[in-house]
């Protein structure tokens, strides 16, 4: 319901914006792009490969865990109450080793992590080279319906007005809020509404993130393959 209201509201600021013949916006399908670029597929082969690899690394752990805890139990009375501790400890301490061989795969910031970011950044950075190639001088935003966030992967610096708003609630824009000018370059605040033309100016915008966690292209997927989209920084 949400992606139909935006993808109504975009197309009747397309068709607002081809009537002026200013200030045009556009979308793409991030998630449809991805599909189609072989690379991309080979990337999620080899995640997906090396990710079976960690995990049948970590089960074949926990299986040696089993069969030790289970030979335990059939022996536990025939062991004195030291030779127990002895062998409970032990248990214990590959228990604890699986768990951090496990965060050290598939943690935050872990090997999968890692592993992703080298394989798919590289095209992250292609697509959002072409994605600014396209919206060139011609456009003012450009939305990525392919994500759960429905993000702006693009916008004109010509159009930012937050040092505009800045001004209305008496703040001087700077850095750090001091006193050091305007960094966004004069508008029409600042000239009585007759501001000279501005050199368009793009910025890439971060895909929505939600209390630290970032989306990927077409949802909330969590399989080994699937990567943040996020631009080149």
């Amino acid at each position: 319901m949400a992606k139909h209201l935006l993808r109504t509201t975009l197309m009747a600021l397309l068709l607002a914006g081809g009537t002026a013949n200013a200030q045009r916006i556009a979308f793409v399908d991030t998630k449809y792009i991805l599909e189609q670029m072989p690379e991309y597929a080979a990337a999620q082969q080899e995640l997906d490969r090396q990710s079976k690899k960690w995990q049948d690394e970590i089960d074949n752990r926990w299986n040696e865990i089993k069969k030790l805890r289970e030979a335990y139990n059939a022996e536990a009375i025939l062991l004195t109450a030291e030779m127990k501790k002895s062998r409970e400890d032990e248990i214990t301490q590959k228990e604890h080793e699986a768990q951090d061989l496990q965060q050290k795969r598939f943690g935050v910031g872990g090997d999968l992590f890692k592993k992703r970011q080298e394989l798919i950044q590289p095209i992250q950075d292609r697509i959002y080279d072409a994605i600014k190639e396209v919206a060139g001088t011609s456009y003012v935003a450009i939305f990525d319906i392919g994500s759960a966030g429905n993000n702006v992967l693009y916008a004109s610096e010509k159009y930012d007005k937050s040092d505009s708003v800045l001004r209305k609630l008496g703040i001087r824009p700077g850095k750090d809020g001091k006193d050091a000018g305007n960094l966004r370059g004069n508008d029409e605040e600042d000239n009585g509404g007759n501001a000279a033309p501005e050199k368009d100016g793009e910025k890439m915008t971060t895909p929505g993130r939600n209390n630290g966690q970032t989306t990927t292209p077409g949802g909330d997927r969590t399989v080994p393959g699937n990567v943040n989209m996020k631009p080149k920084q």
